[in-house]
């Protein structure tokens, strides 16, 4: 299970606040749960979500026209006539200006529409990617509280027979005392009951480890309220595993969120390849302009009065040929809404861009296009093999596994009933404590191996539902 192996190889940081003192037992639910609301992750692929819909925004915004305005006021200092002694002079001119722009593409190769479908396609495949990393935290919590459940389980069992030791050594002090049995009888059972205070403290320090790191994962500090809630873990035979790896891996296709995402992958390389191919083509767009300005300087204006001016003799006649002026004066700047409308100008058009050649960028785009396309298609496949791959060793090893702890059941119920002869035939003095501790250690060590057969089978379950689209959750 590639999937489940990257996943133990530890790349989640969980980050949920601090827990409070005496805080009730959390279930493998609750755990989850946590997890998923408080993970930094995630909370990161939320804020690329939210990025993903501003680029949507942005997407949208190509279809609606640009629209700029621009002012500006600016001196001129230099060389200029004086309009009221006609001399050229250095002087300080004052202005205006004022400017404002629309401008719309009216056909670019379809790039808009494929934009703004790329950006929807964008945002469904960080959603996909935010609940496909969900799906990995999840398993990576459920087997780090099955590790805390197994432990504990573990501890229970070494208790009980670490008591069960401390009574049969005391039972036999009585039988040697009795006289039925000899003082060297004893040597092996001290022996036993110090290997199981050794097996017991293990059991405890694994437990209080195994813990400790599940309450890490969920940023809680207080270990010693920390706990977690008492299920039941009867094992049934699932129906799952009457399914064939086939119809498990055909539903798996249909819900994964990494096959979904793959998938959603070729498609946003597809729409990239369709704006690529947009460059190609011709564009179209219309503008409009309107702009203005205003002086601060004075003017001349007619007086209301008129001056004679001569302008020659007339050839043969000689008589004077004069004509009129009128005189001017000199005036205040008009207002600024007079010269706001006496000087404005309107443009407005329409522009036409034919792509001739561009150092065969947009060709190379193109081609460069087509091969993320064919890569993305690449990683398709590949994901594809990868999870059939998964969901067949994941049926094996579950299937494998459930028939592993069926025989330790056998083993463990065989032991037992050995090791409860050979108590009765030590006790009888027909057997010698050698004996009757090796018997005894087996019984041991088959409770401890049916009991983590019984977890590694339960995780491997879990993760074989996950697949079949199972929510995870102690039945």
């Amino acid at each position: 299970m590639t999937k489940i192996r990257k996943l133990f190889k530890g790349f989640i940081c969980l980050g949920i606040v601090t827990a409070q003192a005496q805080q009730p037992p959390l279930s493998l639910e609750d755990c989850v749960t946590l997890a998923l609301e408080k993970n930094i992750n995630i909370k990161q692929s939320q804020l690329d979500v939210q990025n993903a819909g501003i680029d949507q925004m942005d997407a949208f915004g190509n279809f609606l026209p640009s629209v700029n305005l621009t002012a500006s006021h600016f001196w001129n200092n230099g060389l200029n006539q004086n309009i009221t002694t006609g001399l050229l002079e250095n002087l300080t001119t004052e202005f205006s200006s004022f400017q404002g722009n629309i401008g719309v593409d009216i056909f670019k190769g379809l790039q808009n529409i494929n934009q703004y479908r790329r950006a929807q396609l964008n945002i469904l495949a960080q959603q996909y990617r935010m609940a496909d990393m969900a799906d990995d935290v999840s398993l990576f919590v459920a087997n780090a509280y099955l590790q805390v459940v197994l432990n504990k389980e573990v501890l229970v069992v070494q208790e009980q027979q670490l008591e069960t030791t401390q009574l049969e050594l005391a039972r036999t002090k009585e039988l040697v005392e009795a006289g039925v049995l000899t003082p060297r009888d004893l040597f092996e059972l001290e022996a036993n009951l110090a290997t199981q205070e050794q097996s017991f403290v293990l059991a405890e320090n694994n437990y209080r480890l195994s813990k400790i790191n599940l309450a890490q994962l969920l940023l809680i500090t207080d270990y010693n309220n920390f706990e977690i809630a008492l299920e039941d873990f009867s094992i049934p035979f699932p129906s799952i595993l009457e399914k064939n790896p086939k119809e498990i891996f055909e539903k798996a296709l249909t819900f994964r969120n990494d096959m979904k995402l793959a998938k959603t992958n070729i498609d946003i390389a597809q729409k990239d390849l369709d704006i690529a191919k947009g460059a190609l083509y011709p564009r179209l767009s219309g503008f409009y302009s309107y702009s203005t300005r205003i002086t601060y300087n004075d003017r001349l204006i007619g007086a209301g009065t008129f001056s004679t001016v001569p302008l020659g003799y007339v050839a043969g006649t000689g008589d004077l040929v004069v004509r009129e002026f009128e005189d001017q004066t000199i005036a205040a700047p008009l207002s600024f809404a007079d010269q706001f409308s006496l000087y404005d100008g309107h443009n407005f058009g329409l522009q036409l861009s034919i792509p001739v050649f561009n150092g065969n960028s947009l060709s190379n785009s193109v081609k460069r296009s087509k091969v993320n396309l064919e890569r993305s298609k690449n990683i398709f496949g590949q994901q594809e093999l990868d999870l059939e791959t998964s969901v067949n060793q994941a049926f094996n090893d579950s299937k494998g596994s459930y028939k592993l702890y069926e025989a330790s059941l056998k083993t463990e119920v065989a032991t037992q009933r050995a090791a409860q002869d050979a108590l009765e035939r030590f006790q009888a003095g027909a057997m010698n404590s050698f004996d009757y501790v090796q018997a005894k250690q087996r019984h041991e060590a088959a409770v401890s191996d049916a009991i983590r057969a019984k977890f590694d089978y339960v995780f491997k379950l879990k993760v074989l539902e996950f697949y079949f689209g199972l929510p995870l959750e102690i039945n």
